[in-house]
């Protein structure tokens, strides 16, 4: 019986998982463009506290800073879910986080508008990687002779494998030593 349970997956599972997903999908400007969006909704609403001091940073735009910042997370969350549209969401987030410097105190205190520039601009230049192509083994000019005699004939149609092995008509696997099974 075997200590290792096999109904979970392993921690290396699930972070080669997520390098996959990440790697398929313009990530990093959604994460920054979310994280753009957080602070440009908070600061209107926050109250900071200097001693026995309370300073209230509302706005009469407050509601416009909390739609730009609800707009914000939500485009960064497009740009994971639904990359195809990542130009778009680029741009809007770009715009947005323009908006922002009037509406939403500099934009949430510059903090906010600097990651959602950024974040916009990811988004736009990201292009999918193009898949690896499959390299063709080459065959050579010339074919190796055999050593010596004691090497055995060699089929004319194969050759030597990679390995330097000699496959003959009669052996199991006559491809060099590979198989086909999948």
């Amino acid at each position: 019986m075997s200590t290792e349970s096999t109904g979970s997956r392993g921690f290396t599972y699930w972070r080669l998982r997520f390098r996959a997903w990440r790697g398929a999908r313009p990530f990093w400007a959604g994460l920054l463009t979310l994280l753009g969006g957080v602070p440009i909704a908070y600061v209107p609403y926050a109250d900071v506290t200097l001693g026995h001091l309370t300073l209230t940073m509302a706005t009469t735009a407050g509601a416009g800073s909390l739609i730009i910042g609800v707009l914000l997370i939500t485009l960064g969350l497009t740009m994971w879910f639904h990359h195809i549209v990542r130009v778009f969401a680029g741009i809007a987030s770009i715009l947005l986080a323009l908006v922002s410097l009037p509406v939403s105190n500099f934009g949430g205190l510059v903090v906010g508008f600097l990651l959602a520039m950024i974040g916009g601009a990811l988004s736009i230049s990201w292009a999918p990687g193009e898949p690896a192509k499959p390299v063709p083994a080459e065959a050579p000019d010339e074919w190796p002779a055999p050593d010596s005699e004691a090497a055995g004939s060699v089929h004319p149609d194969l050759g030597a494998g990679r390995d330097g092995s000699y496959a003959t008509g009669t052996s199991v696997d006559a491809n060099g030593g590979r198989n086909s099974a999948g």
